[in-house]
Order: C-alpha cells, then structure tokens, then sequence
C-alpha cells in the first residue's frame, strides 16, 4: 500500500513539473520585439529585413555603446587621493 502512494505521489510531482515546463517554454516563445533606436540616435528609415543587417545593426549599437564608455573618465576612489 506505501508502494501505491509513493508511486501516485511521484506520478502528481511529475505531473506538476511537467506543466510548469510547458508553461515556461511557452513564455519564452513569445516574439521577440523590433529592435528599437537609443534615445537620441537618428531613427532608421525602415527595420532591417534581414537576420543579417539585425546583426550588423545590433553589432553597430554596441560598438557605439563601447565607444561611448570609453570616451568616459573613471571615477577615482576617494581612499586613493591619501
């Protein structure tokens, strides 16, 4: 009789991971919003057509960022000036 309840116990806990994974996996199949501009930039005339000009466009973004933060001063640590 223990065996039939661990087995119906087991069988339920499966059956409750189960649907929470169907549930998340649902979730990340949502699409995927359009790529949007930073503020400030000049907006794009169209989106990009093409998975490749989303790259280059992403790739672009981030060289931008990066060159960005750069440009930047560092902050000093105030401990550092003793």
């Amino acid at each position: 009789m223990r065996a039939v309840f661990g087995l119906v116990g087991l069988v339920v806990v499966l059956a409750i991971v189960g649907l929470l994974a169907k549930k998340q996996l649902s979730a990340t199949r949502a699409p995927v919003p359009a790529l949007q501009t930073a503020p400030g930039a000049a907006p794009a005339s169209a989106p990009p057509a093409t998975v490749r000009e989303q790259s280059q466009q992403v790739q672009q973004q981030v060289k931008q960022q990066m060159e960005g933060l750069m440009q930047q001063a560092r902050p000093m640590p105030e401990d550092a000036a003793k």
